[in-house]
This record gives C-alpha cells, structure tokens and sequence, in this order.
C-alpha cells in the first residue's frame, strides 16, 4: 500500500509549562458484576491456574502488566440493585438473587472480601460504590463501618469474623451509579439524587471525614438533561464531594472511520463543560474548593452489536457472554487519543476508570478453563501508565487538519507530553489520526536542553481492522519505530497513519 507524501506537525516541549502532576489514579480500571468480568474473569475457582482463593493467576499478571492504579466495584447498572450483604461471609449461605441490570442470575460466590483479597494481589487501590437506586443512607453508613471501621460493633466485627481483622481502608466512594439515566434502578431527578448524594454524603463522613467522594455526573454529554444534572446535583452536595463524575463511550458509527478518530474531541468538550458548571457552581457558592472530576467509565464500545443484547424472557444465566467487543488497531488508536485527553486535564480530571477491566469491552480476555490474552486496547493503556511520570506539559501542536461530519476540521496529530525532573525522562504520546497520510512530527527540545531519544514505538497496521485472538495474541502489539532522527532544533519522527506512537527521551548529561 502506498501513501501519499508526509504532512509536517511541531511541537514543543517546555518544562516550564506544566498542566499538573500525572494522576496515577487516571489509569484506573472497572470491574462490575455484568457478563464475564468476574466470574471465569478474575474469579474462576476451576482454572489449573487458580489460586487458594480463586482468582485466576493469569488475569493477575496482565492487570499488573497493564499498571491499573484504582479498581471502580461492584458496577456500573448492577450497583443499583445490590445488596452487598449477600457477597460476605460463607458462600454456602450466600443467596442467589436476578440481576434486573443485566437480566442474569447473581450467584454471589464473589463479593466485597473476594474482591479486597483480589485488590490486593493484583496491586491496585479499592474504589467502592454504593447503591443509591434501591438502597439509601443507611446501607451506605453499614457498608462504610463493616468496610473501614477497626473493631468493636456488630458490622467491623462481622468483618473480623469474615476473616479480615484489618480494616478494608477505602478511601474512594462513588455515590451511586448513572442516576440520571432512565435505565438504572432507582433513577431519580437531579433534585431527587443531589438531596439524596449530600446526606449520605454528611452520614458517611460522620463515620470518617477524610473519605473521598464521587457524586454522579450525566451519564453522557448527549443525555438531554447535560448540565443541567449537574448544575442542581451540586447545588445540594458540592460542599460534600470531591468529585463529579463523567461517562463516555465511543464507537464507529455507519463506516465513519475518521469520525471515530476525532472521538477525543467530544470528550475533551465533555470536560470543559463539566469544569464550567462546576466552577459556576463553585462561584455562586463562594466556596474555596475546586471540584475534580472522576471519569470513571471510557471506553470504545460498540452498544448496538449482537455483543451488547442482554438475554430476554424467561433466560436468567450466570456469567453470559455479554459485551465481549473484539477490539482491532483502530479501537487502540481511539483508547491512546483519549488518554492523552485525560492526561491533558489533569488539573481537573484526577480519576479515571477504563470500563472495564476483563472480558467485558475489555483490554484482557480470557477463555473458560483456558488462556488469557491482551487485546489491542490493552497496549496504550499499559504504555501510557508505564511511562507517563512527574508533570504533565502543556504542548500545542500545529498540525494540519482533517474534515468531521460530527465535528468540523479536527487536527492530525494528538498530542501530549510528562516530564519527570527527578529521573530527567520526557515522554511524548501521539496519534496520528489520518486515514492515509504519514505525519512528519517535529518536536523541538531546545528548552529541555540537550536530549536523547531512549525508545521510540508505533503501534499501528496496515489493516486498520486488525485484532488480536488466544490463537495470535501478538498480532497486533507496539513495535520499534526507527524513523526518529536529530535536527539542530531536537528530532524528527514519521508518525504512521491511523498509529499510536510513544516516543520516550532524557536528558544527554544523564549517565549511570
């Protein structure tokens, strides 16, 4: 295949112009009791590479691999018609109840000790949720003292006896799930939730005032009550919360291939948005706190194929295969530029969470019984949590732009940079969002100083639509790109189209 001849783009890395520290908490993850995310997900007792407690060794290693910061649990839809008293204690006595959210049948053999047993071998930080649709304060306050509470009442003690004497330590709390939207158990009005959010919020902090806590946001920026949620919801709790919440999925609509490229355009408007109403908000109330923003559900997901029909009537399964989107190098090429979306907020944006984490519009797949591979979405994640350290550099990329249906002339290239003082290592992630033409990208270190490039890596294919399988999990994955090359101003590095790029640099004077 022939490409046309390169266009050109610059930026420039300055780090003097930093945005913010690099959220580690950005590269959360999500796992939610829908389809198989935990059960023959990470939870699967039969596997030969199960361990005591039954969580799948295999899973444990690529999550470790992927570098995922915070877990979001139980759900999601699910949350909104749980009870997390049936996921403790003896499995035997544990009650098999439906899930109205998915239409499937919850065996609860997993539940809340399951899951912090499985956090902490996996490495990564507890984000719970709780269940504001058919529950409401107290069960929030319960759930709270049998998680965090040390000893000595009748639910920490339950805990103790559950077999955590420790305290659980959960630090993040999201107030419910998606209320806004007419789909989730319990959906109520902004004024309904706000009012509801600010006094389990007030009860919850009774019991420990440092807790950090996540009120709903829209469920989507197209969601026709947009803004307006947000601004009544924090109406009632801003001074009682230290996040907002966004969702966002994105997927190819009708063969609009460059359309779906540009998707992180919609998501960086999301986010401005949601900063101005919260900061007009802020003003109104002449409050001293700046709230953040938990963008604890993105990702690509394609919600109208066979993939994503809950099963119907009268069929309750266990565990059904739902959701379970093949991602190919395009998808990738999405999950990167919206990323480097997060990471170019991260003066606001302090959480995130990629839904979600196993089988279930997924990085890692697994079989029953069977292998675990990653996905192609699995590679930008695990390269911008591997490498994207200390601040985050304000670039400005000139780049020449390509024509949107949905949103107008959208630049090429998308861009961001970190710099990390301590260790001198400067990472630049790029995308090239051309259907075609190859990007000649200049980026000019001279106020850096003296650099050099320590790894540079494309992942791209000449089939935009090219997957991963278990029979060629490797088909797609980052490979070497030894196109950079220095000029007097720094480097130069062709950039594929429709390709992730990550082009890793520090300082000349650095030794050892």
């Amino acid at each position: 295949m022939t490409h046309p001849a390169p266009a050109t783009a610059r930026l420039t890395l300055d780090p003097a112009l930093r945005i913010a520290p690099v959220s580690r908490r950005t590269f959360g993850a999500f796992v939610e009791h829908l389809g198989r995310c935990v059960y023959t997900g990470i939870f699967e007792p039969d596997h030969p590479g199960a361990d005591a407690d039954g969580l799948r060794t295999d899973v444990i290693e690529l999550v470790r691999e992927l570098g995922v910061s915070t877990v979001r649990y139980p759900g999601g839809n699910f949350v909104s018609g749980y009870r997390w008293e049936d996921g403790i204690g003896p499995v035997q006595h544990r009650p098999t109840r439906l899930d109205l959210a998915w239409h499937s049948t919850e065996p609860n053999t997993f539940g809340l000790d399951e899951f912090i047993r499985w956090t902490g071998k996996a490495g990564v930080e507890p984000m719970m949720a709780v269940n504001l649709g058919t529950r409401g304060i107290q069960e929030a306050v319960d759930l709270l003292e049998y998680c965090n509470f040390p000893s000595g009442t009748r639910l920490s003690d339950l805990r103790v006896a559950n077999g955590a004497p420790q305290p659980h330590g959960i630090r993040m709390w999201c107030l419910g799930n998606e209320m806004d939207g007419p789909w989730q158990i319990g959906h109520k009005t902004a004024g309904e939730y706000g009012r509801l959010a600010a006094e389990t919020a007030r009860a919850m902090r009774m019991i420990d005032p440092g807790l950090e806590l996540v009120a709903c946001g829209s469920s989507g920026s197209g969601m026709p009550t947009f803004g307006q949620w947000e601004a009544t919801v924090l109406e009632h709790a801003y001074d009682l919360v230290d996040f907002v919440s966004c969702h966002a999925y994105y997927q190819e609509k009708d063969g609009d291939l460059a359309g779906f490229l540009a998707s992180a355009v919609n998501m960086e408007r999301f986010i401005n948005d949601v900063v101005a109403t919260a900061d007009h908000v802020r003003a109104k109330r002449r409050a001293d706190k700046r709230l953040m923003i938990s963008f604890d559900e993105w990702n690509v997901w394609y919600m109208d194929q066979p993939a994503s029909q809950t099963p119907r009537e009268a069929d309750w399964p266990v565990a059904p295969r739902l959701l379970e989107d093949h991602y190919h190098v395009a998808d990738a090429v999405v999950v990167g530029s919206l990323l480097i979306t997060l990471l170019r907020h991260s003066d606001r944006v302090t959480a995130a969470s990629l839904a979600q984490l196993v089988n279930v519009i997924a990085p890692i797949m697994t079989e029953p019984g069977g292998r675990a591979w990653r996905q192609t979405t699995f590679h930008p994640f695990a390269q911008a949590s591997r490498h994207a350290a200390g601040e985050v550099l304000r670039v400005e990329p000139t780049s020449p732009t390509y024509p949107t249906t949905e949103y107008g002339e959208v630049p090429v290239l998308h861009a961001v940079a970190t710099h990390d003082p301590e260790t001198t290592g400067t990472t630049v992630f790029a995308v090239n969002r051309s259907l075609d033409t190859p990007l000649s990208l200049a980026i000019d270190t001279r106020p850096m100083g003296s650099m050099r490039v320590v790894e540079a890596s494309v992942l791209t294919s000449r089939d935009p639509y090219a997957r991963n399988t278990a029979d060629a999990p490797e088909r797609v994955s980052p490979r070497s790109n030894p196109s950079v090359s220095t000029d007097r101003d720094g480097f130069t590095v062709a950039l594929a189209p429709v390709s992730w790029n990550v082009i890793r640099l520090e300082s000349a004077s650095r030794t050892g």
